[in-house]
């Protein structure tokens, strides 16, 4: 659905923290979970600054916060097109995502993101998380697929994993380019339309 944050973005954002880039994607993803289940903003990047030696003030959540927002909303305009035309065809499409609420409520926010997705799972507003069985049933569910019907995309192998274990035809995705010449057609699935 969207690129991965540019280096520029984490160079920038692991300088502010006063880390190295290296330092700022461990601290970045080290304690995760909880925000991405719920947790406010405060306590999570608080331990990215106590990883630096530092305490942020309410300036620095913010900023942080916006900055994470802006990492994750590079969207790949391909995908969502062919969610929309699958929708359009007569696909049931969900989308399924590990995310802290501030980045939720922004997609929520953001005009026509969602519109190709009939169901929306974010795991901030559940309190589950990819890999955990529970989010991946209430995708399904969502969709009203049974076991075995459903096809997920993810770029993380647990997550791929977890969703198999789930009941769900599941695809590593690595490229958009790479989906669509090793796993489209395997699975019946409309070529884009251009």
């Amino acid at each position: 659905m969207c690129f991965p944050p540019s280096e520029q973005q984490l160079t920038e954002a692991a300088a502010l923290c006063g880390l190295s880039t290296a330092e700022f994607e461990r601290a970045f993803w080290l304690k995760r979970r909880d925000y991405d289940r719920g947790q406010s903003p405060a306590p999570y990047w608080q331990d990215i600054a106590r990883s630096a030696g530092r305490t942020f003030d309410a300036a620095m959540i913010a900023e942080m916060v916006r900055r994470e927002i802006d990492f994750w909303t590079r969207f790949d305009h391909r995908v969502l097109r062919w969610a929309a035309q699958l929708r359009a065809e007569g696909y049931k499409t969900g989308i399924l995502s590990n995310l802290p609420r501030p980045l939720g409520e922004s997609l929520r926010a953001t005009p026509g993101f969602l519109d190709p997705f009939e169901h929306i799972t974010f795991s901030y507003e559940l309190g589950f998380i990819k890999p955990e069985p529970e989010i991946y049933r209430h995708a399904r569910e969502g969709l009203a697929a049974e076991p075995g019907r459903a096809l997920f995309l993810d770029d993380r192998p647990d997550n791929v994993e977890g969703a198999r274990a789930a009941g769900l035809e599941a695809v590593l995705f690595t490229t958009w380019e790479d989906f669509l010449s090793r796993d489209r057609a395997r699975f019946g699935l409309p070529e884009p339309s251009r």
